[in-house]
């Protein structure tokens, strides 16, 4: 499983770019940057060399391809976002055919992910977290969403999104995610344990015990 960043904060994503294999942004996370969104997003292209998210904001089709050529034609690497509604479904195949990358997002529910897929999205985002934040079990649409697409080889990949912790990166590798984006916070988490860390001290008070 690839993990990908989901931030617009240049400074997160330098910190992790060796473990990274790109970024999802949207414009959330790059109104709370304060800066101006091509030039965030270009500086994210420059630091990392993966798929780079960049959400279109029209409402109708032919609107959201007009800002998909724009946006794609900034960075070879980027992927446009598209939101998972019926004019949205139009634009990701008119992307598809003049071969443009998208990440259909706000996917909550296994026929939505199987239309983007037959729309020929290049990624789509189910928001886990978001269904568990309504009682729904957001781990079991990916489990879902990755069997359908093994029965029909879609070559669309699941981008596992809306990650709250450590155990649903883990759950997502276990449900055959093909990638989770995590929030900088939770990417931080990824590294700790309290039996690593009582570890560390001991191998280290031994060694200075040693050198005495």
């Amino acid at each position: 499983m690839k993990l990908f960043l989901d931030s617009a904060d240049t400074s997160a994503i330098k910190q992790y770019a060796h473990i990274i294999s790109g970024v999802t942004t949207n414009p959330t996370l790059i109104m709370k940057s304060g800066r101006d969104f091509r030039e965030v997003v270009n500086e994210i292209c420059s630091i990392v060399d993966g798929p780079i998210s960049a959400e279109a904001t029209a409402e109708d089709a032919d609107g959201m391809f007009k800002e998909a050529q724009e946006l794609s034609s900034w960075h070879k690497n980027i992927t446009v976002k598209i939101p998972m509604t019926e004019e949205g479904i139009k634009a990701t195949r008119l992307c598809a055919d003049a071969g443009i990358k998208t990440n259909v997002t706000l996917i909550f529910s296994a026929p939505q992910a199987l239309l983007a897929a037959v729309a020929g999205a290049s990624f789509v985002s189910p928001f886990l977290g978001r269904l568990d934040d309504i009682g729904e079990d957001g781990l079991a649409l990916v489990r879902e969403i990755t069997g359908i697409y093994k029965n029909y080889s879609f070559g669309t990949e699941v981008i596992a999104a809306s990650i709250r912790n450590p155990v649903h990166v883990v759950e997502c590798a276990k449900a055959g995610a093909h990638i989770a984006t995590i929030p900088p916070k939770v990417m931080a988490q990824l590294y700790n344990h309290p039996l690593t860390d009582k570890g560390v001290k001991a191998f280290l008070t031994d060694w200075e015990n040693a050198k005495k």
